[in-house]
């Protein structure tokens, strides 16, 4: 009985021991885990900035006579900026942008009317600027490349003066809100959360709308009238919030 009571009180002996060696063996750290990535979403406004070409299709007609006076297709840069909101449903991802744009689009064309003025003249055209707010639809093909298609309004200020040899600038009509429509597509690509890039083509059509002006000489007037279509190619970035 004594011998059974001494081998219990060692084997509890040893086991207190090895716990108590156990206890002083150095815990392992736990194993870092990095915290997921932000998950990409298309849902919320923007700012942004872009740059590239613009051309426009400028139309200068003789109402008097019904002739052509100067048809040209002039071409230039083109920059500025745009903000916008955007909404994601899944793959579709719905929104609206208002843009606005400097050009440098300008061109000059030569007429000759002998029965009004003496010599040829000159139609110079220039597109100042355009302005469009437009509704976009596009869809995911990637959760961070967008396909999309737009249209809306359009506004520009165009510009057409027309000059004689004889007597210098003989008439002009500009319009500070020519009022057209657009329509236009690209693709988007948000390369890290928040800032994404686009490259777009738009068309803008003012067809309908034309600017009526004055043109004198030799005791007589006839009314021309401009109207300019305007197309352009923009490379943007933007700023998502």
């Amino acid at each position: 009985m004594r011998k059974s009571s001494l081998t219990l009180l060692a084997a509890a002996i040893g086991l207190a021991a090895s716990q108590a060696s156990a206890a002083d063996l150095p815990r392992k750290a736990p194993v870092y885990a990095p915290p997921p990535p932000p998950q990409l979403t298309w849902t919320g406004c923007y700012l942004g900035a872009n740059v590239g070409a613009a051309w426009a299709s400028v139309d200068v007609d003789n109402v008097t006579t019904g002739g052509s006076i100067s048809r040209t297709s002039n071409t230039g840069f083109a920059g500025g900026g745009q903000i916008g909101c955007d909404y994601q449903m899944g793959a579709w991802v719905f929104g609206i942008r208002n843009m606005f744009d400097g050009t440098s689009i300008n061109g000059s064309r030569t007429f000759t009317d002998p029965a009004r003025f003496a010599g040829t003249g000159t139609v110079d055209t220039k597109v100042n600027w355009f302005d469009t707010l437009t509704a976009r639809g596009g869809y995911l093909v990637q959760p961070n490349l967008l396909f999309y298609v737009q249209g809306g309004a359009a506004w520009a200020r165009a510009q057409a003066t027309a000059f004689t040899s004889a007597a210098g600038a003989v008439g002009s009509a500009s319009g500070n809100s020519n009022t057209g429509w657009t329509v236009g597509g690209g693709a988007e690509w948000m390369f890290v959360p928040h800032w994404s890039v686009f490259l777009e083509y738009n068309y803008m059509g003012f067809g309908t709308r034309s600017n009526a002006f004055q043109v004198c000489g030799g005791g007589a007037c006839d009314t021309f009238s401009a109207k300019a279509n305007i197309s352009d190619v923009l490379l943007g970035v933007n700023y998502r919030f």
